[in-house]
Order: structure tokens, then sequence, then C-alpha cells
């Protein structure tokens, strides 16, 4: 029988080969994996979370702007109501409702674009999502070829 080379008994930086390591060493192995993946799994989370915040709070902002600028157009309504039944004339009634109709117009979208943002789809953390699907997929792949 030859002697065994070091080819043989052991793998480099890796121990001595699955054959040879007892199941106690590859479930330790498995463990430190899995810990391994969980704790970047937990990381991306936390990032994914933090841009999610970051983007409700720019939608509020949003939904505060357009509210804004809806009731200042309510004001401006109500200011051009007073004016055609105070003036005698049309001009200065007419050209508030047109002020306060282009207000009202980019108040609303506004108040749209903001309230768009916060859909569940925006707000999900799909990165984290996607990696975890990866991830079961890859486990349930290497159970099933055992």
């Amino acid at each position: 029988m030859a002697a065994p080379t070091v080819d043989d008994t052991h793998h480099v930086g890796r121990g001595p080969p699955a054959a040879e390591r007892g199941m106690a060493d590859l479930f330790a192995e498995v463990v430190k994996e899995f810990s391994n993946l969980l704790h970047k799994e937990m990381q991306l989370a936390r990032t994914e979370l933090s841009e999610k915040v970051t983007l409700l709070a720019l939608s509020v902002g949003l939904i505060v702007a357009g509210a804004v600028l809806v009731m200042a157009t309510l004001l401006l309504l109500l200011q051009a109501g007073v004016a055609a039944l105070v003036a005698s004339g049309m001009s200065v009634a007419v050209a508030t409702l047109m002020i306060a109709g282009a207000t009202l117009i980019v108040g609303l979208g506004i108040l749209w674009f903001g309230v768009t943002r916060l859909q569940a789809k925006n707000l999900a953390p799909s990165k984290t999502l996607e990696q975890l699907q990866q991830d079961a997929a890859v486990v349930k792949y290497g159970v099933s070829r055992q």
C-alpha cells in the first residue's frame, strides 16, 4: 500500500476531506455557514429598510407640501368667490379664479406624486426577499443532491 501524500489527506485551507471529517465537524461547519449567511442577510435587510425609511420621509414631505398648496387653493377659491360677489366687474374675480385653478392642479399633482411613492411595492424590502429566495433555492438544491 502506498503512503498517503499531503494531497490525499488534506485540502488546502479546509482541513481533511469531507469523507474523513466526523458528523460533528460537518454540523459545526453548517451551523457556522448558516450563521454567517443569516448575519449577512440581516445586514442587507437593515440597509434596505434604511433606504425605505428615507423614501417614506420624502413621500410624507411631498404629501404635506401638496396639502399646503391645496389649502392655499381653497383660500384663493374662497377669495375669488367673495371677489366675484363684491366686484362690479369680472376681471378681478376671473384672474383670482385662474390662479386658484392653477394652484389646485399643482397641489393635486404633488399629492398624487407623494401618494404613489407610498405604495407597498416601493416599501417592501425587495432585495432582501430576492436574496432569501435565492438562498432557499441553493439550500433546496444542496439537500436534493444528497
